[in-house]
């Protein structure tokens, strides 16, 4: 059975790693994520059961408490004893459901090996339930199945137990569908799921009783005892033979794999570097006396302690006092201080071996994703791969504070919320001086200007939510000429609309920056069908999903000046021509270039202005257009409100996918623009009396109809303090 929790004991157990579990719980909103976390809290002895359930222990944050919603990640450490008294520790992350802070979830994906899937037994799979999933099924995080809020089958919708059976079948099956389908070839049979092995747990968080089929059988109750239990209102009977936490955590230590299994695999996808090599061995063998390499996970600014990192240790023993090389930042770094987590409070510990959850004090540069090595790989370190987030920032606000006074303090909290956040973007624009805040929605605004207000004490005023935009071409033109400011070179273009498999191959991390020229051609290849000289021609890449491909032959001096080429191809790319937005979906391919045999002649001065003229020019010509944000939404309302939905989603220029029938409940599934959701919630409640209930998610960018084009970017352009009217390509446009 559960015992109480003591440092020393977890301490022990963290070296044996076949007892460790590194899971986090995952869900759509409200579905009862932390109120089912507080039963597993209290099985350790970290709260009071009596007070498990309401607590939400992990949502210790003010607004988490006062809203009913989690907004951060909460990491604690549990003791936990299975009925042969075999002691495990398990490294536990209780994730936000909201769609606005998915990045949060993303983040923390990258230090765990399994996770519990939270559905609501009466709502059953929901949109982000299933965004959850896949995201869990990419980064080779094994799911299983938790079906809460049980109780409201029996108490609510008066079920008995067949029809009872018949909607958790139902559940299982969305489950294995989505597995079937979003699983790699590798695992999508070895995890779906079976209820009768135990890999479904069923129950109550909130009245904390739960079980497994095999717990049921072992107990000698069945099925239908255990619904006519409930009904007869013997609840604390259920919560003594049947505690939720047993439940759950006999689920995952016997379903859940621990490090020895999930690391090796995990690795094939998470990092790209050669098994062979000295890094490569010790992850793979989880060596606690190889080389230390961590992986930051997740960043927390502590008004006392300073920057606070979390991270998986994937290889060696960290330890108090030792360097790191950072990978990406290129620094040296010491580890000021080492500790485990519980909760909000963190425990000083002096060391902790591979394949556990730490946090670091002392990493003032590092950022999650970053790869920590010990100092002896800093010249054979390879990098883990970046986070995949599933969206882009969509909303931006402008922020200035009250007095003037406090400006500097408004740009130091802005860096260190994105620092902390880097799903929100921070950015000065230098022709308004507008500070700018992105973000994922209207909430993940919300909270981050109050955390502006409470956390620094900064009185600030914010502009209305405005919607960001992409810039991108419709037409394929060229060859457009960039001519350097002393006349002495030119570059000669063409532009087309870059593939789509291309664009998603940039977006999944598949080919990047870093990705090694053998790589990118294997890539190339083999997902977007191009051929090996084709391949061969990639120049530069930008994070917005641009490319520029080189088909000159023969150039003297062009690898001199090709990192001044791609600096001026990014800084076109990010304040594009027509209402300077950030251009995405651009092919750029460079035909010819006319280089001064000087080097001094042909500087970072010279080639970048060149560069990005000829950009704007191509651009101009080739049918310009803006891409808006559109979310996938999901709405469900009584089927006497349907008519008014449709029609509400009609009149904001949204498209339906589908419509569902589930019980009196029709579930309206379709697509509509983010910039007409702003306001949505006071629209929809009106036009449905408040009996809808609504969820979105970004899913594409789309082209701005041509009757909307002008007059979206005459009202951007104007809002950035620029003319009104977009530039003619003539003005960029040189002749010989």
């Amino acid at each position: 059975m559960p015992r109480y929790k003591q440092t020393s004991e977890i301490l022990k157990l963290m070296r044996d790693k076949e007892h460790i579990r590194n899971i986090g719980i995952i869900a759509h909103i409200d579905h009862g994520k932390t109120t089912m976390s507080d039963s597993l809290l209290a099985a350790a002895g970290l709260m009071s059961p009596d007070r498990a359930g309401e607590a939400r222990a992990l949502d210790y944050l003010e607004e988490e408490q006062r809203r009913g919603i989690t907004i951060k990640t909460a990491n604690v450490s549990l003791l936990y004893e299975d009925e042969n008294s075999q002691p495990y520790v398990i490294n536990l992350i209780d994730t936000p459901g909201h769609v606005d802070f998915s990045g949060k979830v993303t983040r923390a994906m990258r230090a765990l090996d399994g996770c519990i899937l939270l559905v609501d037994a009466v709502e059953e799979f929901q949109i982000m339930t299933e965004v959850r999933l896949r995201l869990a099924l990419d980064e080779m995080v094994r799911p299983v199945l938790y079906i809460n809020k049980f109780d409201r089958l029996i108490k609510e919708l008066k079920m008995d137990a067949d029809m009872v059976q018949a909607k958790i079948l139902r559940i299982i099956n969305q489950f294995n569908t989505q597995v079937q389908t979003y699983g790699s070839d590798e695992i999508k049979n070895e995890w779906t799921i079976n209820a009768a092995k135990g890999q479904v747990a069923f129950g109550s968080a909130l009245d904390r009783w739960g079980f497994t089929l095999p717990m049921l059988q072992k107990k000698g109750i069945s099925f239908r005892q255990m619904v006519e239990m409930y009904k007869a209102g013997n609840l604390e009977e259920l919560q003594e033979k049947l505690p939720l936490a047993e439940a759950i955590l006999s689920m995952v230590v016997t379903h859940l794999p621990n490090p020895i299994i999930s690391q090796p695999r995990r690795l094939r996808t998470i990092w790209k570097g050669e098994p062979d090599s000295n890094m490569g061995k010790a992850m793979y063998s989880i060596d606690p006396d190889g080389p230390t390499i961590v992986c930051i996970t997740n960043i927390v600014i502590d008004p006392q302690a300073g920057v606070v990192s979390t991270g998986r240790i994937f290889s060696g023993t960290l330890r108090k006092g030792q360097d790191f090389f950072m990978v990406s930042a290129n620094k040296v770094v010491k580890a000021q201080q080492v500790s485990i987590y519980m909760g909000q409070y963190r425990e000083i510990v002096d060391e902790i071996p591979a394949g556990n959850v730490i946090a670091l004090l002392g990493i003032g540069e590092g950022r999650s994703g970053e790869t920590l090595v010990d100092y002896s790989l800093k010249d054979e370190a390879v990098p883990f791969e970046s986070i995949k987030y599933q969206s882009d920032p969509v909303l931006t606000i402008a922020v200035e504070p009250k007095k003037p006074i406090d400006l500097p303090r408004l740009i130091d909290a802005l860096q260190k919320m994105s620092i902390q956040d880097p799903n929100l973007v921070t950015t000065i624009n230098q022709e308004t001086g507008e500070y700018l805040l992105a973000g994922m929605g209207e909430l993940h605004l919300e909270i981050a200007l109050k955390d502006l207000k409470r956390d620094y004490n900064l009185d600030v005023t914010e502009s209305q939510p405005t919607v960001v935009y992409r810039e991108s071409i419709r037409d394929s033109v060229g060859p457009y000429m960039g001519k350097s400011p002393n006349k002495h070179n030119r570059v000669f273009f063409n532009f087309s609309p870059l593939d789509p498999k291309i664009i998603e191959l940039i977006r999944s991390g598949d080919i990047s920056v870093i990705t090694s020229q053998r790589k990118m051609e294997e890539v190339l290849i083999e997902k977007a069908e191009w051929t090996q000289r084709q391949a061969r021609s990639v120049f530069a890449i930008n994070e917005n999903a641009n490319m520029m491909i080189d088909t000159t032959v023969g150039i003297q001096g062009l690898r001199e000046v090709k990192e001044h080429i791609s600096g001026g191809f990014n800084w076109a790319l990010q304040q594009g021509p027509l209402a300077s937005e950030i251009v995405r979906g651009l092919l750029v391919d460079m035909v010819d270039i006319n280089l001064h045999e000087d080097p001094v002649h042909r500087g970072p001065a010279q080639m970048m202005p060149a560069v990005r003229g000829a950009v704007y020019a191509g651009m101009l010509s080739a049918r310009p257009t803006l891409l808006e944000p559109i979310y996938k939404i999901q709405i469900r309302v009584p089927a006497n409100w349907l008519g008014n939905v449709t029609g509400l989603l009609s009149r904001k220029r949204g498209r339906i996918q589908d419509v569902e029938q589930a019980g009196a409940v029709s579930v309206i599934t379709g697509f509509v623009p983010v910039s007409e959701t702003i306001g949505f919630s006071a629209e929809m409640r009106a036009a449905t009396s408040g009996s809808a209930f609504w969820q979105s998610t970004f899913d594409h960018w789309a082209a701005v109809p041509d009757s909307l084009l002008l007059e979206t970017v005459k009202k951007i352009r104007t809002r950035k303090g620029m003319t009104p009217d977009p530039p003619q390509a003539s003005e960029f446009i040189v002749r010989e």
